[in-house]
Formats: C-alpha cells, sequence, structure tokens
C-alpha cells in the first residue's frame, strides 16, 4: 500500500524485512521469498535504484527457472520485470532479448491473448520504440492494441496505455 501511495522511503523497509523473514522462516528458494524478492526489486527500480535492483532482478529469475521452471507465470514475470529493470537501465541490448523471450513463452503457455502477453507486446513494442525501431514497434503496438479491444473491457487501463503509445509512436 505504501508503494502504490508513492512512499517508498516507508514501502522498501518493509519489502526488506517481510524478505529477510521469509528467508529464514520458509528458505530462500520458497516461492513466497521468491515473490518478496521481485517486490523490493520493484520497490529499488521505482526509486529508480537499478544498482540494487537489477541483481535482484537477476538472483529472482534465476532461482525461479530453478525452482519454478522457465514455464512458470512467476518465472515470465520475473523475466519480463527484468527486461524492464535493463530497459530503465539503458541497456536496450540485454532489454530486448529477454521481452522477445517473454512474450514468445506466455503467448506459447497462457495463449497470444491473456492479459500477461498483451502486456509483453506492448512492452516490448515499447522497447523497439526506444531503440529507434519503429518499423517494428507499430505493427506491434497495432497487434496489441486489436487484442486488447477483444479481450479486456473497454475501461481498462492497458487499453489506453497501448493506444497512447501508439498515436505517439505513429507521430514521430
Amino acid at each position: 500500500a505504501y508503494e502504490s501511495a508513492g512512499d517508498l522511503g516507508r514501502a522498501i523497509p518493509l519489502y526488506e524485512q517481510t524478505l529477510a523473514e521469509r528467508e529464514r522462516v520458509l528458505g530462500a528458494e520458497h516461492p513466497d521469498t521468491l515473490a518478496s524478492r521481485n517486490n523490493l526489486a520493484g520497490a529499488y527500480k521505482a526509486a529508480g535504484d537499478l544498482g540494487r535492483a537489477i541483481p535482484l532482478y537477476e538472483q529472482t529469475l534465476a532461482d525461479c527457472e530453478q525452482v519454478l521452471g522457465g514455464d512458470h507465470p512467476d518465472t515470465l514475470a520475473s523475466r519480463n520485470n527484468l527486461a524492464g529493470a535493463y530497459e530503465s537501465a539503458g541497456d536496450l541490448g540485454r532489454a530486448i532479448p529477454l521481452y522477445e523471450q517473454t512474450l514468445a513463452e506466455r503467448e506459447r503457455v497462457l495463449g497470444a491473448e491473456h492479459p500477461a502477453a498483451l502486456l509483453s507486446r506492448n512492452d516490448l513494442a515499447y522497447a523497439y520504440e526506444s531503440a529507434g525501431d519503429l518499423g517494428r514497434a507499430i505493427p506491434l503496438y497495432e497487434r496489441t492494441l486489436a487484442g486488447c479491444e477483444r479481450v479486456l473491457s473497454p475501461s481498462h487501463p492497458l487499453i489506453a496505455v497501448v493506444r497512447t503509445n501508439l498515436e505517439r509512436t505513429r507521430s514521430a
């Protein structure tokens, strides 16, 4: 709740405490511990502390792959989160392949129009746009918007995000 309210100064210590306690009680590889590690990495990223976020996301992804398997939805979310952290750090060379891998796996495991796959597709299109590859970004945004409009409620926030991204990219 603190993070959602933008109060990272109170959220981060609670995430750190929760992670430490889960590691102590449940072990470092328990799924709940992995979720706590992912949450803490996300808070670090939101605070702009990519130096702490990226290694934590990398560790979480490696552990998720080992414990849950490469196809598990939590593993796919971890991979997408790590790609986002790389993108935030300006490392599109590492972000784009991770986004591509995550999208392919989410489509295969969850289906092409699952909300998580739609989110991954938007994230990948944004990374292409950031890399200046509008020839790949625009069609991907168009496909994502069409999928969102088919499967999500008209008021779903992802529709507005994708529409805004598409309009911005077309006008670039």
